[in-house]
């Protein structure tokens, strides 16, 4: 998927831009007809907007969070508590990666 406002590819179906932090619009049309309801959210780690591992982008996916803001969050667990990087570790290992998802046309 590429975001409409800086046109850089981010994780399909997000609804924030990774990059410039632009909602993303909806994929259905208001006029569409009902189709069936969204599959359970599932946490997993980013493979497309990964730092380290994907976990924070994976986080901020399942949470509809900006993933900066997760980054920012966890870097001051880790300076301040200390207990963040264990945390991450653990996640990293726990946290199964997001399956490889092949490119589709622009949404915008």
């Amino acid at each position: 998927m590429v975001c409409c406002n800086c046109q850089k590819e981010i994780v399909p179906e997000s609804k924030f831009c990774y990059h410039c932090g632009a909602r993303q619009p909806e994929t259905a049309g208001a006029g569409a007809a009902p189709q069936q309801p969204p599959a359970k959210k599932r946490l997993l780690r980013s493979v497309k907007d990964k730092k380290i591992a994907g976990v924070c982008a994976g986080l901020a996916d399942y949470f509809d969070l900006d993933a900066t803001l997760i980054r920012v969050v966890w870097l001051l667990a880790v300076l301040l508590g200390g207990t963040g990087l264990l945390a991450y570790l653990v996640c990293w290992i726990v946290i199964p990666a997001a399956p490889a998802v092949p490119e589709r046309a622009p949404a915008c």
